[in-house]
């Protein structure tokens, strides 16, 4: 049986992590709006560490998310099918890291079409995550990086996928952290510096660049499985 959290489960987490830095392109447009929200209406004085805790907030909602989705693979692992489900859910997940890698590119929609799957939970957190708004406190601020975390996006479930495929609770935590841990660098800067990172978004060559990388890092992934199968 492949397995791609077992040997080489040190390279899958780095893989995650790039997925989310490289897909950050994506979080400049789906979370950049909230990001920068957070930014302007943190207490001044305070942005930088407000916005730290905003973001341990949605690495936190993440993490939870991981822990759910492999605890819960982890709980029918005894199924006689089971092996092959963590499988497909792995081959799933390549698949949607190569469809944001083409949807960054410009080349596909599909990835933007199954962000409209959790719209529903979105509505109903978002007054909740505006009452919140301007940021004062630590704790404040932490409590709406939860809730931002569950923002309806292409890119978490993506790595969703892969916590699932993990197979267990803690996995499946750490794919989610690492996952997140990616996203962090373009988020923060996004809170300080909006502007200037919409414009570099906007760019065509840095969206190939982003795009192709990410495709590229799916197919190595799914070129290593196919290695497995045929030793």
């Amino acid at each position: 049986m492949f397995d791609p959290f077992d040997s080489s489960f040190a390279l899958t987490l780095l893989g995650w992590w790039l997925a989310g830095f490289l897909g950050g392109l994506h979080c400049l447009g789906m979370c950049g709006g909230l990001a920068a929200a957070l930014g302007l209406n943190a207490v001044a004085g305070r942005r930088v560490a407000l916005l730290l805790a905003a973001n341990l907030g949605r690495l936190a909602s993440y993490v939870a998310i991981g822990t759910v989705l492999g605890g819960l693979a982890g709980a029918v692992a005894w199924l006689p099918a089971a092996a092959r489900l963590q499988t497909l859910l792995f081959l799933l997940s390549q698949l949607l890291v190569i469809l944001l890698g083409l949807y960054l590119a410009g080349w596909s929609p599909l990835l933007a079409r199954l962000e409209r799957i959790g719209g529903t939970l979105w509505r109903r957190l978002q007054p909740r995550f505006a009452a919140l708004l301007p940021l004062r406190s630590l704790p404040a601020a932490f409590a709406a990086g939860g809730l931002w975390g569950w923002l309806p996006c292409g890119l978490v479930y993506t790595a969703a996928t892969g916590a699932l495929a993990g197979g267990s609770a803690a996995r499946g935590a750490l794919v989610m952290l690492a996952f997140g841990l990616g996203t962090l660098p373009n988020l923060l800067a996004m809170g300080a510096a909006a502007g200037q990172l919409r414009r570099l978004r906007d760019r065509r060559g840095i969206r190939l660049a982003a795009g192709g990388l990410l495709v590229a890092l799916a197919l190595a992934e799914l070129l290593r499985w196919a290695a497995h199968q045929v030793a």
